[in-house]
């Protein structure tokens, strides 16, 4: 591990002995593939038969992953990351929304979210899902070109609605937004939506965002083209690993089409890298969101905005990582005065199994991942001297 992210103390100054404690409960049984998947297993079966899962899901991986319930509940974590020069994205989580009126709500919901962090330096960002606001059977049929019966055309056209009310909200009140990726089979209609948003709301400022997930082995290709084909264009993007590479394996077996993604992790941290590169060379035209749990990617990133003169704190590039995880980079960048955030997902908590299950299944899929975080954690143990 380099010594840039060796700072075990400051990395934990906000977890008390007893959320260390339980983190190194959580991350030994992450680490273990056949114990994750036999939790999975069985919170899904409580799920479909309405057991009583939420209190044990609470006080375990949900208080390690998530602010709370609301976004009051949040603001004590908010606060205190900020004092240590860390900024949160709030991130309203919940999924499985089916019908129109869901989608409206959770547009809603997205807006007043971006409401009450206006006025917040705390929370430069807002961010949303695209299938929060809007059927996946949509975004699929306009991903693969398929042509809409009036009743489709009417439902895209409402999530088109639902994207501008978010984006035209946050430029109005001087927030970024991030959108989310997703799943193969319905990004590219997300992309679609995403360069109409920036065509729209990035005429002097760059205020939205895409998340292009570079475990796709087409995504460089779509930086490049999209860029190039668009070079009066202002572009923000959030650079991932990304989240589904199970499900996006097992969905290319389902549909029969060759997986999109890259054929190793070595193959996935080339691509990452290419993709940083290509940023740095077209800064005029795009900002970026460094949103990795990889040491060696940061400090890539670090290294470029050296050569090309950029201070630490310069507005153009961005560091997040989710809440849970990676502290030693998040704090360790912000006591170097880079910009960092954390990504801070919170709601109701049976809503948010689903968000809090892709943790726990990247945790294991994503090698030394979890193993990484563990190490961490035992040694800022072992720094306070703490009893097991």
């Amino acid at each position: 591990m380099n010594s840039f992210f060796n700072n075990t103390k400051d990395a934990f100054s906000l977890k008390s002995n007893f959320d260390l404690l339980r983190a190194r409960l959580l991350f030994t049984v992450i680490q273990n593939k056949f114990l994750v998947s036999l939790g999975t297993s069985f919170i899904n079966f409580c799920l479909k038969f309405y057991l009583p899962v939420n209190s044990i899901i609470k006080i375990s991986i949900y208080k390690h992953f998530c602010g709370g319930l609301n976004e009051i509940q949040c603001y004590p974590t908010i606060q205190s990351m900020f004092k240590k020069n860390v900024c949160t994205v709030l991130d309203f989580s919940t999924e499985g929304y089916k019908n129109e009126e869901d989608f409206d709500m959770c547009c809603e919901k997205k807006i007043s979210i971006i409401e009450f962090i206006k006025d917040k330096d705390e929370i430069p960002f807002a961010v949303f899902k695209p299938s929060s606001v809007g059927k996946s059977s949509i975004f699929e049929k306009v991903s693969k070109g398929t042509i809409l019966n009036s009743e489709d055309k009417e439902a895209w056209l409402k999530i088109r609605n639902r994207f501008h009310l978010i984006c035209k909200k946050a430029k109005e009140s001087n927030v970024k937004i991030l959108i989310d990726a997703e799943e193969f089979l319905i990004q590219n209609a997300i992309d679609q939506l995403a360069l109409e948003m920036m065509k729209e709301y990035n005429k002097n400022e760059i205020f939205v965002f895409n998340t292009v997930q570079m475990y796709r082995s087409d995504r460089l290709g779509y930086l490049k083209k999209t860029t190039a084909e668009n070079p009066s264009v202002l572009f923000g993007f959030k650079l991932v690993r990304g989240a589904y590479m199970e499900t996006e394996r097992q969905l290319s077996k389902k549909h029969g089409y060759p997986s999109p993604i890259c054929k190793d992790k070595l193959s996935t941290d080339k691509n990452f890298d290419l993709a940083i590169e290509y940023v740095f060379q077209n800064l005029k035209q795009i900002n970026l969101v460094c949103a990795s749990h990889n040491e060696a990617s940061t400090l890539k990133v670090i290294d470029l905005m050296k050569k090309n003169n950029l201070k630490n704190g310069d507005k153009k590039v961005w560091f997040g990582q989710l809440y849970g995880m990676s502290d030693n980079i998040t704090f360790n960048l912000a006591m170097k005065s880079y910009n960092t955030f954390k990504i801070l997902p919170f709601g109701p908590v049976r809503n948010l199994i689903p968000y809090l299950l892709r943790r726990a299944e990247e945790n294991t899929s994503v090698r030394g991942q979890s193993g990484r975080e563990l190490r961490l954690i035992q040694s800022e143990i072992r720094r306070r001297k703490l009893k097991s």
